[in-house]
């Protein structure tokens, strides 16, 4: 699926990742993030979940991407219950791209796929509780915070768990 939107001054072009781009997915991972993965992770999640794997495309480049995968948990949001929830696994937009809306757009999308491709009831994700840009945003689309992580990160920062129930309204 292909989605061009003008953001700005720029046009971008949301669709869903090829197995072409996840070496620009993984520099773009690399240059904004601490946590990187391997090939196989990105390559497995591509294949398992493509509709919920979005890329963020500037004329001919990679700016973002978000990728997810689904997983039977717990409810975040319902006490003992068990959901369908989509998890946002990571996502990045290039320093250059920031603050244009695509980082807000890519999430959106990938909800979307989430909530309709999958059958998700809920998403959930990660987020290291000094990330104060990625948390409000994360809380201007609906999420909220449930729990903390303690240590959950490498360098033993604390991360913020947050759950939004799908599908969004509005």
């Amino acid at each position: 699926m292909q989605q061009a939107s003008k953001l700005g001054d720029i046009d971008v072009v949301f669709r869903n990742v090829t197995q072409p781009d996840l070496i620009d997915v993984m520099n773009i991972n690399r240059l904004c993030l601490p946590e990187n993965y391997t090939y196989s992770f990105f390559d497995e999640l591509a294949k398992d979940y493509p509709k919920a794997f979005w890329v963020a495309e500037v004329g001919d480049k990679l700016v973002g991407y978000i990728m997810c995968r689904v997983e039977r948990v717990f409810s975040k949001i319902d006490f003992l219950k068990i959901r369908r929830a989509g998890h946002i696994v990571s996502v990045a937009v290039l320093p250059n791209y920031r603050n244009r809306g695509i980082g807000e757009q890519l999430i959106r999308r990938a909800l979307h796929s989430l909530a309709n491709d999958y059958g998700c009831e809920e998403a959930f994700l990660e987020v290291r509780v000094s990330n104060h840009v990625a948390i409000s945003l994360y809380r201007k689309i609906g999420f909220v915070v449930k729990e903390v992580h303690r240590r959950y990160y490498a360098d033993g920062e604390d991360a913020y768990v947050m759950v939004v129930k799908l599908p969004l309204t509005g």
